[in-house]
């Protein structure tokens, strides 16, 4: 692999890994300088990977600088090592299971440089299959995050808000947004200093929810779909559904301090919440139950992770919920 050197580059690439040794492997090999048409760096932050993961970068990735973390220090800290110890003009913050096209950095530096005023630019996502993903919608607030709870949801209350948070439909053309999803941004180093750089109170999740309240006060966020990436989302959480469910839950809630919901409304929300577990837990005990005797396996599989995900919660997560 042929990486232009670090001084030299006008693309930082900063990725956090996590137990994607495979994944990884196919994202680095999508990021040479001859592939994107631009001067690129590449900087790989390896949190305590158990699959081999960092061996591998350093093994067939000479060029590719690797940071390797005793432990796992969650995706906002890796991605602010990864940023000091790059150089490039653009920092570019990748998801490891993503897939880069040929000259997908060429064409987002190539639109930043013409809108120079832009504080974040996020592409096009799409999944394995070529399914758009939901990557632009509007900052949370607590109505909208009250009606994905089991009784708000079967009674319709803040429904609307919750539309309205999500989007009607996804932007097929380019256009300002609130929220870009982490897993593939584009920022220029002043601004990423200018705005305070990731928040490293986030874990795991919620971290992108922040970084673009901050950047959003300051400059634009453009979600530019006319550039596309490939997604395949969620590889490392599936390995650890319980931390993954925990922190993420913990990470939205802490956004909407961020976001400007009252204390009032904050601790609605994580009282609703908190009574809402046991019917959300029964409903999924039965769906699960469903699943199996139709034999549908993979739909039993994914209320059993959710399952697990939220006994994790109730057992370790609860204490940092309520301090969120």
């Amino acid at each position: 692999m042929s990486v232009t050197k670090t001084r030299r580059a006008l693309v930082s690439v900063c990725i956090v890994n996590w137990n994607c040794r495979e994944q990884l492997a196919d994202c680095l090999r999508s990021l040479t300088a001859r592939r994107q048409r631009v001067r690129v760096e590449v900087v790989v932050v390896d949190n305590a990977s158990s699959d081999g993961a960092a061996d591998m970068v350093g093994r067939d990735f000479p060029h590719v600088r690797l940071l390797r973390n005793p432990t796992n220090v969650g995706f906002a800290r890796g991605c602010n090592q990864g940023a000091d110890a790059s150089r490039g003009r653009y920092l570019f913050f990748l998801n490891n299971d993503t897939r880069v096209p040929r000259g997908t950095l060429r064409e987002l530096v190539r639109y930043h440089r013409a809108h120079p005023e832009i504080g974040l630019l996020g592409p096009k996502l799409r999944d394995a299959r070529g399914r758009t993903q939901a990557s632009v919608r509007r900052l949370p607030t607590v109505p909208a995050l009250l009606h994905r709870l089991t009784l708000f949801r079967w009674t319709g209350l803040f429904r609307q808000a919750y539309r309205l948070y999500r989007g009607r439909c996804i932007p097929t053309t380019t256009t300002p947004a609130e929220v870009l999803m982490g897993a593939a941004l584009l920022m220029t180093r002043r601004v990423y200093r200018t705005v305070g750089r990731w928040s490293e109170a986030y874990t795991f999740g919620g971290e992108d929810l922040d970084l673009c309240a901050r950047v959003g006060r300051l400059y634009p966020i453009i979600y530019h779909p006319e550039v596309v990436i490939t997604h395949l989302g969620r590889v490392s959480s599936r390995q650890h559904t319980g931390y993954a469910y925990t922190n993420t839950l913990v990470g939205v809630t802490k956004s909407l301090r961020e976001a400007g919901a009252s204390p009032v409304a904050r601790a609605f929300y994580k009282v609703a919440l908190t009574l809402d577990l046991p019917l959300a837990g029964m409903l999924l005990v039965c769906r699960y139950a469903w699943a199996r005797l139709r034999g549908r396996a993979k739909q039993a599989e994914r209320s059993r992770q959710e399952l697990a995900g939220m006994a994790h919660f109730v057992r370790r997560g609860l204490g940092a919920f309520w301090g969120a």
